[in-house]
């Protein structure tokens, strides 16, 4: 039986939106580099809170994505749960050790595409472009928890 598909979502990444769901990854998001890399055209990346729960993640994901018919082309870093990469050709799922994730910045190192989010209080996604900016032409991660720009003071 197949899924419904999920708004925003595509089909390529939605297994492994739900494979780290299960396992309760933080700071999910897959940037988009189709038409950037020849490599591949999703990177999921994903943080764990422990080096424990990386290694856990990283196997549930070969495994949930086994039960799809869906190998990895190759796995890497599963030992150590620091920084765990599987590569299923179109995806390649990063699942990091939260420390770690900072300190490799990938995100940084793709700025310029764009980024697909699980929503917070549902299943759907929001895809961002790298700069995103609000109704006001502000960029809403620049606004305080009040909606106001601290450095406009």
């Amino acid at each position: 039986m197949t899924p419904a598909a999920k708004p925003g979502i595509p089909l390529e990444i939605q297994p492994f939106f739900e494979a780290v769901a299960e396992r309760k990854g933080m700071g999910l998001v897959a940037l988009d580099i189709r038409g950037r890399s020849s490599v591949s055209d999703f990177l999921v990346i994903v943080s764990a809170r422990s080096t424990r729960q990386a290694i856990a993640m990283a196997e549930h994901i070969v495994d949930f994505m086994a039960a799809r018919k869906k190998k990895p082309l190759g796995k890497e870093g599963l030992e150590t749960g620091q920084w765990a990469l599987l590569d299923f050709g179109d995806v390649v799922v990063h699942v990091f050790y939260e420390v770690v994730r900072s300190f490799y910045d990938l995100e940084g190192l793709w700025a310029d595409v764009p980024r697909i989010r699980p929503e917070p209080s549902s299943n759907e996604a929001r895809k961002d472009s790298p700069d995103e900016e609000d109704e006001d032409g502000e960029n809403p991660e620049d606004e305080d928890e009040d909606g106001e720009n601290p450095e406009e003071d």
